[in-house]
């Protein structure tokens, strides 16, 4: 396939079972798993519905302000999946709008992610399916220009392969890539275990001000 029409129809496909052990920690707890920095930027939030998503990424790289392959890379999401387009973070025109919710909502996706804008958000709030986005504008985009599925992308600042892990939900959307999932949830529970001992011993001994920030402060001279 030449480079800039690639259109991959299948992704790395995980056990259902993966995704419900994912979907029981948050995206900051994902983060929290990983020395690595997985959290899209901070502009990528619910705009439509705070509904939590959990699903494998399907990847769009688009040409700025052309949204023809959208339709096309909906066709090749299964349920539960969350569609992930490479916008270029350009808020001038909308890759997304009602009828293409209303699409995405019968397929029975998880949801959409932008790095872009979209449109109609009250048809979009009535439809209620999940979309994250940097923007919400009125201008519409072109469907004229090539663009690529399922190839590696970037979205919000961070890398997102085909078949990767998408949570999102009202901190942000974590990237779970699928090589390191369990690492990354070994991560993320040792840290809530260790944040839920902290809550606990603040509880038993009214002592709200932990100290395990003396020894580092230390070695820095304080």
């Amino acid at each position: 396939m030449q480079i800039g029409y690639r259109v991959i129809e299948d992704i790395p496909r995980v056990e259902p079972q993966l995704l419900e052990r994912i979907a029981q920690f948050s995206s900051s707890e994902l983060c929290d798993g990983t020395i690595v920095y997985n959290a899209m930027d901070y502009h990528i939030k619910p705009m439509v519905t705070t509904k939590k998503i959990v699903g494998q990424a399907v990847t769009l790289k688009l040409l700025l302000g052309d949204s023809l392959l959208v339709t096309k890379a909906l066709s090749l999401c299964k349920p539960g999946d969350v569609l992930v387009i490479d916008g270029r973070g350009s808020g001038n025109n909308a890759l997304w709008g009602d009828h293409r919710s209303l699409v995405a909502k019968h397929l029975g996706l998880s949801g959409v992610v932008l790095d872009g804008a979209f449109r109609d958000i009250d048809e979009n709030e009535e439809i209620g399916f999940p979309i994250y986005a940097r923007a919400v504008t009125a201008g519409s985009s072109t469907k004229n220009s090539n663009g690529e599925i399922n190839v590696p992308i970037v979205c919000g600042g961070v890398p997102v392969q085909p078949g990767d892990i998408i949570v999102g939900d009202r901190n942000g959307v974590a990237v779970v890539p699928l090589e390191y999932a369990e690492q990354i949830m070994e991560g993320a529970q040792k840290k809530a275990d260790q944040m839920r001992a902290l809550t606990e011993e603040i509880k038993r001994t009214g002592k709200v001000i932990p100290d395990n920030f003396a020894e580092k402060m230390a070695k820095l001279g304080y």
